[in-house]
């Protein structure tokens, strides 16, 4: 089931729905789901409105980023370390606040890094000494960005003062979180100045995601894995992948080729043949803030929705397991 609130993130904290506890008449609660994610953003790097646009009236965006909430284990992951953590963590908070008492912890068990440009690093800023003060938290990367944050300040002195404690991941390679839920990074073609750029699996024992955030081609991610867009979807439960642009039209003046991402209007096409329920796995997210999806009453919404895909939206809310439980 998905949850899509109007507009603000409040909002997220009021929706009551049949993936989070609510007390009923009896007193008795409802039974809460085990294993969820949490759409925390939706929008590319720079959010919306951007710096230099200050007429933009359309909805706001804040950059991409998921919230995992394993009720079962009692732990709470973050994917994306964005511009705007702070509120995306205090919304995650509403939703189920993590144990955050001991000092410097954030009640966050782990962070997922994907790549270091700036909609999906920029927030671990926020750990150091001057906001959070964090104590270790852990946050997962691999090697070339692991090693980008520790030589290059103000990230090094996180390391160096001890607000992150710094995990190296290894492509293909799952780590395994609780007996519940596990991830594993893939590597995936992206302009790769600072760090390697990796998508997420992320495995339950009911249901599979894949969140590939950032990445040049299909084309070019099938020759680098030897695996298809097709295929992946076919292992997944829910895909998030790639919607910075809709066509080429989008940005008049500029020669978009020099900007390579999946069109969305490429990617429904080559994925038209598709049966609807695969269709319906494909959840478009980390659209630009010129993307016309990201206005939900516009023609381009609706064409996705009619050609059977969605749009991701802040606040969405996706139960990962088969069972629920009733206690937290």
């Amino acid at each position: 089931m998905i949850l899509r609130p109007l507009a603000a993130l409040a909002a997220i904290v009021s929706a009551a729905s049949a993936t989070s506890s609510a007390t009923v008449s009896d007193g008795h609660q409802e039974p809460t789901c085990a294993l969820e994610l949490v759409v925390l953003g939706a929008g590319q790097d720079a959010g919306a409105p951007q710096l230099g646009n200050p007429l933009d009236e359309a909805p706001p965006l804040l950059p991409t980023a998921l919230g995992i909430v394993d009720r079962a284990a009692g732990q709470r992951y973050l994917f994306e370390a964005t511009p705007a953590i702070t509120e995306q963590v205090h919304a995650l908070d509403r939703i189920e606040a993590g144990d955050a008492s001991t000092p410097g912890s954030l009640g966050l068990d782990a962070v997922f890094v994907t790549h270091a440009h700036i909609g999906h690093y920029l927030g671990l800023a926020q750990f150091g000494v001057e906001s959070a003060g964090a104590d270790g938290q852990r946050v997962f990367a691999m090697p070339r960005m692991a090693q980008f944050l520790r030589v290059n300040g103000p990230w090094s002195q996180l390391v160096e003062f001890g607000n992150i404690d710094l995990v190296e991941l290894a492509d293909e390679q799952p780590v395994k979180l609780s007996d519940n839920f596990s991830v594993t990074p893939m590597r995936v073609p992206h302009r790769d100045e600072y760090s390697e750029t990796v998508g997420f699996q992320m495995s339950s024992t009911g249901k599979r995601v894949v969140f590939i955030p950032d990445l040049d081609s299909w084309d070019e991610w099938e020759e680098m894995s030897g695996d298809s867009l097709e295929a992946l979807i076919a292992r997944v439960d829910f895909a998030f992948v790639d919607a910075t642009f809709f066509d080429d039209n989008e940005l008049p003046g500029r020669d978009m080729s020099a900007i390579p991402h999946p069109r969305v209007s490429s990617t429904m096409e080559r994925l038209a043949h598709l049966p609807e329920a695969e269709r319906a796995k494909v959840h478009f997210i980390h659209y630009n803030h010129t993307n016309p999806i990201r206005e939900p009453q516009s023609a381009e919404s609706a064409l996705v929705a009619e050609r059977g895909f969605h749009v991701a939206r802040r606040g969405d809310r996706h139960c990962l397991v088969d069972g629920v439980v009733a206690d937290r």
